[in-house]
């Protein structure tokens, strides 16, 4: 092998293992049309979305892809001020994990997980206009709610739930001909 060979192959590979790391840490595993979600963004809504609704006898919310759904709705159905307010909450709750816990919300155990999202709930009987016992800015209690409520929202409006467990039919139902018509029966 000649020198200049040498040279340029070894260019490439301290050039590959300079630039390889930074491809892989910092880019976005998710473009959408007004922002881009990092890898931990992703699992984190992921493991909440897992968490609100578990697997158990039935698939659970992440069975069903519902944190795919909460990224989509949260890029169509959302305002870039709203956006901005869920990143931002979610950077609070990133942070509020990690100072209560000292590891990320995908390490702790299901019971660290519920206990910690129990936080955000009101109490049963309160006031609606009542403010939850927890001191949580606005953003974070607004991104605990947007995960849960989409969530729920993208769980009873999949396919699994309305086609096994909730069946739609459609208005005005079945017809049945064969009913008996009763004497003095009013229309």
């Amino acid at each position: 092998m000649d020198r200049r060979s040498a040279l340029k192959n070894l260019a490439i590979v301290v050039g590959g293992t300079v630039l390889l790391p930074r491809c892989t840490s910092h880019n976005p595993v998710a473009h959408f049309t007004s922002f881009d979600v990092t890898y931990d963004q992703q699992s984190l809504v992921h493991d909440m979305a897992d968490t609100i609704i578990p697997k158990t006898d039935t698939p659970g919310a992440t069975d069903l892809e519902v944190d795919k759904f909460i990224w989509l709705m949260l890029d169509d159905c959302t305002k870039k001020d709203d956006q901005k307010a869920f990143f931002k909450g979610m950077d609070e709750f990133t942070d509020l994990v990690k100072k209560t816990y000292s590891k990320s919300f995908s390490d702790l155990s299901k019971q660290e997980k519920l206990t910690l999202l129990n936080t955000f709930e009101k109490k049963p009987g309160s006031k609606p206009d009542a403010k939850p016992a927890n001191n949580y800015s606005k953003e974070l209690s607004g991104f605990f709610s947007t995960v849960k409520g989409l969530t729920v929202f993208g769980y009873t409006e999949s396919k699994y739930f309305l086609t096994k467990v909730d069946v739609y039919e459609l208005v005005p139902g079945r017809y049945n001909a064969m009913l008996p018509v009763k004497n003095n029966m009013k229309a």
